[in-house]
């Protein structure tokens, strides 16, 4: 895919603020801080298009970025801070339920998880989630860069093991730095116009 148009379209915290134009949409989900901007900026050659923040729960809305006039790339708020109101996390919880499980236009999920570390139960859960929603998805794993390669190896089988992945889902290592896997992530969101 060759990115020439792309641009923050929407900013909605409800449906009736979702981009209108029925374009295939490839959303984005994970922990606060997991890396989703950093993601989407890497995707879409561009340093800060989707803003990134040090401090976790930046993003509190869902944000829809125009790809080509062909695409919505979907950044989702992240879940599973701490600091944050449990109010608050619960008005998070139903804007992502909102948009995971009612919106016709989202083809693609990709759920974000730290190569790091082991996932954690929000992870599992959201996986839960996005699996009973019966839309295609695939988990990136961020932040590659940061391990050896056999330390990477071991960190994937043990993110399969505790997604209960199995052979078909798509696990794909990523690094914002280097842009690991960047076309191979982009060649997935491109098959969901088939």
């Amino acid at each position: 895919m060759i990115i020439k148009k792309a641009e923050l379209a929407a900013t909605a915290v409800a449906a009736s603020q979702y981009p209108k134009e029925g374009y295939p949409e490839a959303a984005f989900v994970g922990r606060s801080n997991v890396g989703k901007s950093s993601l989407i900026n890497s995707l879409l050659n561009r340093k800060s298009l989707a803003r990134i923040s040090s401090v976790p729960g930046k993003t509190r809305t869902i944000n829809f970025y125009n790809i080509n006039d062909e695409y919505y790339f979907v950044d989702l708020p992240g879940y599973g801070y701490a600091k944050v109101s449990k109010e608050e996390k619960k008005k998070w919880a139903g804007i992502i339920e909102g948009y995971l499980f009612n919106r016709n236009e989202l083809k693609i999920i990709f759920l974000l998880v730290d190569i790091r570390h082991e996932p954690t139960e929000d992870d599992k859960l959201m996986l839960e989630w996005i699996k009973s929603s019966n839309h295609k998805f695939a988990v990136i794993a961020t932040k590659s860069d940061k391990l050896s390669k056999n330390q990477m190896i071991k960190n994937i089988n043990i993110i399969k093991k505790s997604l209960m992945l199995s052979d078909e889902d798509f696990l794909i290592p990523f690094s914002s730095q280097t842009k690991q896997n960047r076309e191979e992530i982009l060649d997935l969101i491109e098959s969901i116009k088939l």
